[in-house]
């Protein structure tokens, strides 16, 4: 039944352009009949399968450890998006997760990596920020979008900018806290070595009117921000960020010592519930950038390879919380503060009065100047106490007693 489906969807989507392709990619993998693509799940398969048949119509090369797979196995721990908590027999269990990736080889001496997570979060059980009945959290663009855009390249670099080999991944449990491309980087199936760079996509499919971009690790190479602020004139008003650690699979690979870029089109109202549907993708966005990334591949492709750079706050990724506001950063976001783009209900934020477009500015004693300064106080706290938060409102310093 499960082959049925993923050759039935197939003959479906063979009738549409080339245009649409990225479109039918992501109205496969946001289906219902996929259940939101769990780690380890059924509609985790269904969705490595229909992968696996777009790498192999391309003429990709298997380069996991069976076949375009690569298994892994593990427990359940906290996602990196947010504070979770699992139940004792959740995290007792023993989930298989499967990497997917699939290799062109150009004769070349490096490799470039793009990669793209295909886990979403299923039912909601885990990392979920809907509060009503259990429902199919579909990750249209979180991040089927990543994936649409991922395949949209493995087509169009299949035969251009052949000074390196390409190197196509679709993670698995990313939302449970990168695990997929953890294992694949401590068991990697080539020579890291000879990684020229790494290129992830984790929501890009809510491209906003106003073309906002934003592009972290712009710091871990020295020629990337020259070539990303060139290739974008005209096209993105960019948010960049030089750290080479963030939410996402890219940090993986950075903490292996190579230069990564990681592109996000910006939280919103949607995000981790179930309203993630593939109806709500900007579709021409994730056309635009695709084509953004092939300029930077265009670019970058007599440049040889590059250095690599570390970079500030790598030190944070290994944070562990004892408390939570239950707020939605605005990852995009570049004024001084920390703004708030969605509140949970009945976490201390929506208790305190914190509500959407707060702007942090203070927390305890610490000034929040920015997104680490925030990490930084959030550290700062144990369940059970309280502090004050102040925050920037319509212009005015709002005081808040916030109680963890």
């Amino acid at each position: 039944m499960k082959q049925l489906f993923v050759v039935l969807f197939f003959v479906t989507i063979g009738m549409f352009s080339q245009e649409n392709k990225m479109k039918s990619d992501v109205t496969f993998l946001a289906d219902d009949k996929l259940e939101g693509r769990n780690t380890g799940s059924v509609g985790e398969r269904l969705a490595a399968d229909y992968i696996v048949q777009r790498f192999e119509e391309m003429g990709y090369a298997p380069k996991g450890t069976d076949g375009y797979f690569q298994s892994f196995t593990f427990k359940p721990k906290a996602h990196p998006h947010a504070k979770v908590e699992f139940t004792d027999s959740v995290a007792a269990t023993t989930i298989t997760g499967k990497n997917i990736v699939a290799f062109l080889d150009n004769g070349a001496e490096n490799t470039i990596i793009i990669g793209a997570h295909y886990d979403h979060l299923g039912w909601g059980e885990q990392g979920s920020l809907y509060r009503g009945e259990k429902a199919i959290h579909n990750g249209a663009d979180d991040n089927a979008s990543g994936v649409a855009v991922m395949l949209n390249l493995a087509v169009e670099l299949k035969n251009s900018n052949t000074n390196n080999n390409y190197l196509f991944m679709a993670f698995s449990g990313e939302e449970m806290g990168l695990l997929g491309s953890n294992y694949f980087v401590k068991h990697t199936t080539i020579d890291l070595s000879k990684v020229n760079y790494m290129i992830n996509m984790d929501m890009v499919g809510r491209l906003k009117e106003d073309k906002t971009l934003a592009v972290y690790g712009i710091g871990t190479s020295p020629i990337f921000k020259e070539v990303v602020e060139e290739n974008a004139k005209g096209k993105f008003h960019l948010i960049l960020k030089e750290s080479g650690v963030g939410p996402s699979d890219h940090t993986s690979f950075y903490l292996a010592d190579l230069p990564v870029l990681h592109l996000f089109t910006g939280q919103h109202a949607d995000y981790h519930k179930p309203s993630d549907d593939s109806d709500l993708l900007n579709y021409e966005g994730m056309q635009e950038i695709s084509d953004f990334v092939i300029d930077i591949v265009s670019d970058l492709n007599d440049d040889g390879k590059l250095a690599f750079t570390k970079t500030k706050n790598e030190q944070q990724k290994g944070s562990k919380f004892k408390v939570t506001l239950g707020v939605i950063p605005d990852y995009l976001f570049d004024g001084k503060g920390m703004r708030i783009d969605g509140v949970t209900d009945g976490k201390p934020a929506q208790k305190a009065g914190i509500i959407k477009g707060d702007i942090v500015i203070k927390m305890g004693d610490i000034e929040v100047a920015e997104m680490m300064d925030y990490v930084k106080a959030l550290g700062k706290f144990e369940k059970g106490q309280s502090t004050k938060v102040i925050v920037r409102r319509d212009g005015k310093e709002v005081e808040l007693e916030v109680t963890f």
